[in-house]
């Protein structure tokens, strides 16, 4: 067995740490606070994410590092450089694969079905940064001097999922307690939705095969819904009454806004939610053998945890 540091220890970051210590791993969990999964296998480290001398002391001997960091959106263009850098960095002085949980933002708007080829266009400054940093990395593969791979989801839902994830907070949650469900989105075009634990399954799958190295992957998927129709499936496995959808108009987002830095910059990403957004995964599916955990299953999952927090 390795040892696979982990920066974050969030949605994706936790739930990788703890699929890596059943598997016998040891694992070293760095976050600002310190914070991780409490279990002997796992050291938790506090720590800046950009400092590269420390991250390279954490990460020596290591077998793989993976990036699990998401600042909040307005910062990412004055965060993720020196943190990029300082893990690009840590991996290559300590020999240690780097595994970068990425998204979708590089490829910008998209006409058809994204695949892992579709060319890196994206023309706002959040797609951009990610673009860089994936250039940076890949680069440093390429020149021999660290092994590198991108595993890239769409919209996150599932158990542990954030209150403003775009699917699982602002549509299963509200669904399974009932509420109104208002969404700045148009709720009938199909959106790829990727399931948490299958975000940490993919990751943990490319930090220990070296067959993932050197290219970028999606993790595998369930096939696109609509929102209404995620939202109608909620409700009927939950028991839960029938969704109410309202959208909210585009002009009064933009109103806001102008006091909300995150709803702010959700402006230069709106073309996700105002034409088909949907993502094909067969790549990782055909070369590791992981199928996407069905819809079905999925949302039965979410629907259990969301019902199991405190009120």
């Amino acid at each position: 067995m390795g040892k696979h540091v982990i920066i974050g220890a969030g949605q994706v970051g936790g739930r990788l740490a703890e699929l890596l210590a059943d598997a016998g791993h040891e694992i070293v969990v760095v976050t600002r606070s310190g914070s991780g999964p409490v279990r002997p296998e796992v050291t938790r480290v506090a720590a800046d994410a950009a400092d590269a001398e420390r991250l390279a002391k954490l990460t020596a001997g290591a077998d793989a590092l993976y990036n699990c960091v998401n600042p909040p959106y307005h910062r990412w263009p004055r965060d993720w450089p020196p943190m990029a850098t300082a893990m690009l960095g840590a991996a290559e002085r300590g020999g240690a694969a780097l595994v970068i949980l990425g998204n979708l933002y590089g490829y910008g708007p998209v006409d058809g079905l994204m695949t892992e080829e579709t060319p890196l266009a994206a023309p706002g400054v959040k797609g951009r940064v990610r673009v860089r940093m994936w250039q940076d990395a890949l680069a440093a593969h390429r020149a021999g001097r660290v092994r590198v791979t991108e595993v890239r989801g769409s919209d996150y839902f599932g158990p542990g999922q954030h209150p403003q994830q775009s699917v699982g907070g602002m549509v299963i949650g509200p669904v399974v307690a009932g509420r109104p469900v208002r969404l700045p989105v148009d709720p009938d075009l199909p959106h790829t939705a990727t399931y948490l634990p299958d975000v940490a399954r993919a990751l943990m799958i490319a930090g220990t095969d070296e067959r993932a190295y050197g290219r970028a992957w999606h993790v595998p998927s369930p096939p696109a819904w609509t929102i209404r129709r995620i939202a109608e499936r909620t409700a009927a496995i939950a028991g839960a009454p029938a969704p109410r959808i309202s959208v909210v108009p585009h002009l009064v987002m933009r109103a806001i806004g102008l006091v909300s830095p995150q709803l702010r910059e959700m402006e230069e990403t709106r073309y996700q939610w105002v034409r088909p957004y949907v993502m094909d995964s067969t790549a990782f599916t055909e070369t590791f053998g992981m199928a996407a955990t069905p819809m079905e299953r999925a949302l039965e999952e979410t629907i259990a945890w969301v019902r199991a927090q405190p009120a």
